[in-house]
């Protein structure tokens, strides 16, 4: 685990303690990551800004508000904090300062839940992580008040939909329209197939648009935000492409749509998958034309994919030597112990570091190759290494190798003589010495004398 380069009130430490910090922030991983659908990269989504700098609430660092990752990284690596469902906090700058105030006032265990790692290590490796979330009451009600703040947003809607003294030119053919922002949004969706959504679901559509402009003004693809030479490249390229229209994933522009702001702790994606079958619960539901989604499990060691659990145990096994149900019958594995194996080897491949002597590599593929070389695929560390609390979230979100692993407690492995109850039969071969002794003489006894008594 990562060691610590700052205590909660910021105490200076060591030259070297500080540069073994700055390399153990190259293995942090703050959260689940997710494979690629059929392998595909993503450019990385921009982060809003606010354009003022957030302080961290347990020192005096901060942060521009579009590096809100670095501060949240800085809280997990300097104090241990972690703060749950931080995409769903309103106003984050106020949530920190709020907190800043309440934690120079009470220790921070008063407020957070405390996390144990290494638990069944040694003493001196065991670490302390503190989660902060709205479990607890106070957190959930300063969330819903910055909730209830940021509500007046739709004061701001209805005045834009009332409003008669827009003016502005389109981004694509600089024509120029006045009135109602409507006419310029339903102009662009019409002539130029881009549309941001219905006028009446947007507010700040000048600041909306300025947004937009800025990007193509720098050249820059308003989809995948690469950026090109001249506009005609970029033109051609959004056409080609079709990303003349906006990154639903990208969250700089969550802040201009109505739906962010309706209901405390979703997101716009929760909101439009919400269940609504029972509004048909009358209708009978056709389910001929359904077809499931595939799901692809991935390998451990490399990229190689297939529909089915077999195809890839096959191919772990016959391209890498690994096989997982042999690790399970020779251990004894239990099914949270497999998950916490999957997600602990997971864990080390993508740090590039070997899950058996812990030797660090530059690519993944030189360290499939040592993992050959040496023999080390079939070979895991002591038990307690990897058999530990944080393992039980996984690695990738999308793993679907998880939900193929054993949790049958009937399933036969092999010869076990560690697990199996051992059963004694009973000696018969004196039927009249257990007649007279067998302890259900005295419950018939009992029972004779309660019917009687009755």
């Amino acid at each position: 685990m990562w060691r610590r380069a700052r205590s909660v009130h910021g105490t200076d430490i060591s030259r070297a303690e500080r540069q073994k910090d700055r390399d153990a922030k190259q293995d942090c991983i703050l959260e689940p990551l997710c494979f690629p659908e059929h392998l595909c990269g993503s450019a990385p989504l921009a982060s809003s800004s606010d354009g003022h700098p957030v302080t961290c609430s347990l020192c005096s660092d901060s942060f521009p508000a579009s590096e809100k990752d670095q501060l949240l990284k800085h809280m997990v690596l300097y104090h241990k904090l972690v703060i749950a469902d931080v995409k769903l906090i309103a106003d984050f700058p106020r949530y920190m300062l709020y907190w800043k105030k309440r934690f120079t006032e009470q220790p921070i265990t008063d407020f957070c839940s405390v996390i144990k790692t290494n638990s069944e290590g040694p003493v001196e490796q065991q670490e302390h992580y503190f989660l902060l979330c709205d479990a607890l009451p106070e957190d959930r009600i300063l969330r819903e008040l910055l909730q209830q703040r940021r509500l007046v947003i739709l004061d701001q809607q209805q005045k834009e939909r009332d409003d008669t003294t827009f003016h502005r030119a389109c981004m694509f053919c600089n024509e120029e329209f006045t009135g109602n922002r409507s006419s310029l949004l339903n102009h662009m969706a019409k002539e130029h197939s881009f549309s941001i959504g219905l006028p009446d679901n947007i507010f700040f559509c000048s600041e909306f648009l300025d947004t937009l402009e800025c990007k193509l003004e720098n050249m820059q693809c308003l989809y995948c935000e690469k950026i090109f030479r001249d506009k005609t490249t970029l033109k051609d390229h959004m056409r080609k492409k079709q990303h003349r229209r906006i990154n639903a994933r990208n969250h700089e522009y969550d802040r201009f749509y109505v739906i962010n702001y309706l209901e405390l702790g979703k997101t716009w994606e929760e909101v439009q998958s919400e269940d609504d079958r029972e509004l048909f619960e009358d209708e009978d539901d056709d389910w001929s034309d359904w077809q499931a989604h595939p799901v692809y499990a991935v390998c451990l060691f490399c990229e190689q994919q297939a529909e089915t659990m077999e195809k890839i145990y096959t191919h772990m096994e016959e391209t890498h030597e690994f096989d997982l149900h042999k690790l399970k019958t020779d251990l004894s594995l239990k099914f949270y112990q497999q998950v916490k194996l999957v997600n602990y080897i997971r864990h080390e491949l993508h740090q590039c570091r070997c899950y058996c002597c812990q030797e660090k590599f530059e690519t993944k593929e030189e360290l499939v190759q040592h993992l050959v070389n040496t023999g080390h695929v079939m070979q895991l560390p002591e038990i307690s290494h990897w058999d530990q609390p944080q393992y039980y979230f996984p690695t990738y979100e999308n793993d679907a190798l998880l939900t193929a692993l054993s949790d049958s407690e009937s399933e036969s492995e092999g010869p076990n003589p560690s697990s199996e109850v051992p059963v004694i039969a009973e000696d018969i071969s004196n039927l009249k010495v257990i007649k007279q002794t067998s302890v259900l003489n005295k419950l018939f006894k009992d029972r004779a004398a309660v019917k009687d008594s009755n």
